[in-house]
C-alpha cells in the first residue's frame, strides 16, 4: 500500500470573515483530521497544513497555514483532502479501511470467480460491498461473516456467498 493515499475529508468553504476554513471529514471522528495536520491534493502536493480547529455541524472548523483571507478559503470550496495510507493504524481484527477493499477479487468458497469489489456502502442497513461482476449489473452483498466469510487482503481477495447460496 505504501505511498497510496486515502480521502479523509474536504473543503467545504469559509467560515466568518477571518480567513478559517470549513471541512467536512470523511473519518470516524472529525477531529481526526486535526492529528493528520498536514493533508495533500490527490496528486500528492500539499493542499493545508492544519494548525487549530474545532468541531462544528457536518466536520470542523480550521486554521490553516496556507490560508489568510475569506475568499482563499472560498477558492479552496470542494477540494479534496488526503493522507498517506501508511500514517494510518492497522485496524482492528475483522475492520477494514474502505480503501483497502476496493478492488479485490470476489469469489465463491469454491473459488469460482464472481467480480471485483467496486465499492463500499452504507444506505443506512450496514455496509454493502458494491460487486462489479466480468459481466452484467453491479449487484450488491450485504458485508457481514454470513455473506462474506473471509477477507484475504494479502491474496487481494474476498470470499462470498451469494445471497441465493445464503439460506
Amino acid at each position: 500500500m505504501g505511498d497510496s493515499l486515502i480521502l479523509v475529508g474536504r473543503v467545504a468553504g469559509a467560515f466568518g470573515v477571518r480567513g478559517e476554513v470549513r471541512l467536512t471529514s470523511y473519518t470516524a471522528e472529525p477531529s481526526a483530521l486535526l492529528d493528520y495536520r498536514d493533508l495533500k491534493r490527490e496528486d500528492g502536493r500539499p493542499a493545508l497544513t492544519l494548525l487549530s480547529g474545532r468541531p462544528a455541524k457536518g466536520g470542523l472548523v480550521v486554521r490553516a497555514q496556507e490560508v489568510e483571507t475569506r475568499e482563499q478559503a472560498e477558492a479552496l470550496r470542494g477540494l479534496n483532502l488526503y493522507i498517506p495510507r501508511d500514517i494510518l493504524p492497522e485496524p482492528e481484527e475483522d475492520e477494514f479501511y474502505v480503501t483497502d477493499l476496493i478492488g479485490l477479487a470476489v469469489e465463491t468458497p469454491q473459488g469460482e470467480p464472481l467480480g471485483r469489489v467496486k465499492n463500499v456502502q452504507d444506505f443506512g442497513a450496514g455496509d454493502l460491498l458494491e460487486i462489479e461482476p466480468p459481466e452484467g449489473a453491479a449487484w450488491y452483498l450485504p458485508f457481514t461473516k454470513e455473506a462474506v466469510p473471509e477477507v484475504r487482503l494479502a491474496e487481494g481477495k474476498v470470499v462470498a456467498v451469494r445471497p441465493e447460496e445464503t439460506e
